[in-house]
């Protein structure tokens, strides 16, 4: 198994491969949510090689989306270009980008679980703040029964969710969808079998 110095190294190397690793297709559950996606603005974080993001431009939506991995963007970029979209993709880690108060109509995360508690209630903290009121959250992540499927994910039991947890997480929303299932999912090679997830769409209240 190869040996990687630091997160970033490990993920440009992955997504250094041929083709896209997550698939050029959105996320299922994100596709299935098509109805809330009316006119307006949206953040996709951590995007990857820009499947999600792409697809909601699609949509007619305004779209910024950023990941930190210089080879994702650059094959995000393509994506966009071959379906003849425009995305405003930003290079960045998430610490490093300017969430801006009250900025997005919807925010959307998929399969975003790179981080251990004390630094995901930062994030969500940051995605919360630049959701406008009224604003839809949109999210999709691995389940705690993840680890026994062993089908993709961090492979740490506390970087996974369960509905107890976001909503802790998301005080002050109303819950459109909050929902525990196990589905079989197809998403390239990154994500590939029966899985534990874990689909939020919620309302910013306040």
């Amino acid at each position: 198994m190869a040996e990687f110095t630091n997160p970033l190294e490990r993920w440009n190397t992955r997504f250094s491969k041929e083709g896209f690793l997550f698939g050029e297709q959105p996320n299922a559950f994100l596709l299935e949510q098509e109805r809330y996606l009316q006119k307006g603005s949206v953040l996709a974080i951590a995007d990857g090689e820009g499947r999600n993001s792409v697809w909601l431009a699609q949509l007619g939506l305004a779209v910024d989306a950023f990941d930190f991995s210089p080879v994702a963007i650059a094959k995000a970029e393509l994506l966009a270009q071959k379906k003849q979209v425009k995305v405003n993709f930003h290079c960045t880690a998430w610490e490093d980008f300017d969430f801006v108060p009250n900025q997005y109509d919807y925010v959307v995360g998929i399969f975003f679980q790179f981080v251990g508690p004390e630094k995901r209630t930062q994030l969500f903290q940051k995605m919360i703040r630049t959701l406008k009121v009224g604003g839809l959250m949109i999210i999709q992540g691995y389940g705690k029964n993840q680890l026994q499927l062993n089908t993709g994910g961090p492979g740490e039991l506390d970087h996974l969710y369960d509905e107890e947890l976001i909503q802790k997480l998301m005080p002050n929303f109303d819950w459109h969808v909050i929902q525990t299932y196990d589905a079989q999912i197809n998403e390239g090679t990154g994500h590939s079998g029966l899985s534990s997830l874990v689909g939020v769409v919620a309302k910013k209240l306040i």
